[in-house]
């Protein structure tokens, strides 16, 4: 299960070569733009999450109101 985790040297090396790809000046930009995508998903999978709880509300007042016309 643990078999493909990259390792202290593999890290290094992956981080060495972002590096040397991005350079020094860009890594803060690549790291704020993923930090806003993170930021965006968190924040549309919460609405998402507000969306399906208020929709479980409403069904389950669905069948007190029938109930209720019933009597």
């Amino acid at each position: 299960m643990f078999l493909f985790l990259p390792g202290g040297t593999e890290i290094f090396v992956i981080l060495f070569i972002v590096l040397l790809l991005f350079g020094g000046r860009k890594i803060p930009e690549l790291m704020r733009g993923l930090g806003k995508g993170i930021r965006e998903f968190n924040s549309a999978r919460a609405t998402i999450e507000e969306e399906i709880k208020e929709g479980m509300k409403e069904e389950d007042k669905k069948p007190i109101e029938e109930k209720k016309k019933e009597d």
